[in-house]
């Protein structure tokens, strides 16, 4: 087969602008589809869900030999990139992960990030004050990335931090959750992840000294109460909540953005009705998933789709395309529709134990966002071509330019 010939191209030129006609095929070709980069691919939504619910492992050191293994084991696991990758509760099985989530879990309660809102409603208005003076601009620049990354340093009582460094190393970082092309990109990931390594000690070593109300003086108390958590997880999960709190939540507001200005009808619903903005956030999450694909590993053989796929393997959860399968969400599932009914059923935060821990958070976010955007700039409009990062997987728009 050749590179033209693969079902699943993502480095196609265009792909990662519009990758839903790719998950389209896939769907009706080969929904349970056995890659030759040694992966298997899950499109459909009930596969998905059925996937997702299993007690399949998401630890990658259990993958057969093959592409992936390659380059799992090319990230040293004694490098500030192989302790990222390898000790966060996103890459443990029970129960270490439950171990892990337990400590982070009580601060991302509903009722615990209902009490931030006033503080993400002054965020929200500050990057639309900006906006409002520079007549537009760059919306990722002035709204989509300030908002999560200022939330979360609050939430874990960080100290100022060079967020555009952070911002940069977090980008490579999360290209290790996509097939890496070549070996100069493989060596940015390890670099990178041993640069916020050694920025997350440093804030760790400063939050010892400076201790507070707050998350990650409380993962400290713990470690040092006696938990089993050890260096190395206690650095994993602070990149961890650092990366994974800001990075999604960009694109949920960048995507939203852009799907409502390609979708004026549905802007101006909004505009009439701001009570659906709740519900415009699932559906937002539904139609442009912030992260396209999600991975689990067989631990033994897993039937699926009237397939066997064997003990070792590899499992590609293709979420975005998951939340656009006809089969489940119907005729109108490459609509964008802010009112749809079952938006919420979307599988963008995952599910079973890996659900996402920030879900809450995001939507707080999201729905504050987009509230306070579209009535404030009755003149929202595209500035410019959408420039898209180019990532496989945590896909978003690098630059957003609109007037206003």
């Amino acid at each position: 087969m050749t590179e033209t010939e693969l079902l699943f191209n993502p480095f196609e030129p265009g792909y990662t602008d519009d990758p839903y006609p790719t998950y389209r095929r896939m769907r009706e070709t080969d929904p349970v589809h056995d890659h030759p980069f040694g992966l298997w691919m899950v499109s459909r939504y009930e596969d998905a869900v059925t996937v997702l619910r299993s007690k399949l492992s998401v630890e990658e050191r259990l993958i057969n030999a093959g592409m992936l293994r390659e380059q799992y084991d090319a990230i040293d696991t004694d490098s500030g990139a192989g302790t990222i990758l390898s000790l966060s509760m996103l890459d443990r099985d029970p129960p270490d992960h439950t171990r892990l989530r337990s400590l982070v879990a009580k601060v991302f309660t509903p009722r615990s990030v209902a009490a931030l809102e006033p503080q993400v409603v002054e965020l929200v208005d500050e990057g639309l004050d900006r906006i409002a003076a520079d007549g537009g601009g760059d919306l990722v620049e002035s709204l989509a990335f300030p908002l999560p990354f200022e939330v979360i340093s609050r939430m874990l009582g960080l100290p100022p931090t060079d967020h555009l460094r952070i911002r940069e190393l977090s980008g490579w970082l999360v290209r290790s959750l996509e097939p890496v092309p070549d070996d100069e990109t493989l060596a940015r990931i390890v670099t990178a992840g041993d640069e916020l390594a050694g920025i997350a000690r440093d804030l760790i070593a400063y939050k010892r000294r400076h201790p507070g109300d707050d998350l990650l003086t409380a993962m400290i108390a713990a470690e040092e109460d006696g938990d089993r958590l050890s260096d190395d997880e206690l650095v994993a999960q602070l990149v961890l909540l650092y990366v994974a709190g800001h990075e999604t939540t960009v694109n949920l507001v960048a995507n939203g953005t852009v799907a409502l200005l390609r979708n004026p009808d549905q802007l101006a619903l909004l505009r009439e009705r701001p009570d659906l903005a709740a519900n415009a956030v699932e559906e937002f999450l539904r139609y442009d998933s912030p992260v396209q694909q999600t991975r689990r590993v067989t631990t033994a053989p897993f039937e699926l789709g009237g397939k066997v796929i064997p003990a070792g393997s590899f499992v590609s959860v293709v979420l975005a395309s998951a939340n656009r399968d006809e089969a489940f969400w119907g005729p109108d599932a490459d609509r964008l529709r802010i009112d749809r009914d079952n938006a919420r059923q979307h599988v963008s935060f995952g599910s079973g134990v890996h659900h996402c821990l920030g879900a809450a958070l995001a939507r707080l976010e999201g729905r504050v966002a987009f509230e306070r955007l579209v009535t404030r700039f009755p003149g929202l409009a595209f500035g410019g071509e959408v420039r898209w990062n180019g990532r496989i997987n945590l896909r978003g728009p690098a630059e957003l330019p609109i007037t206003v």
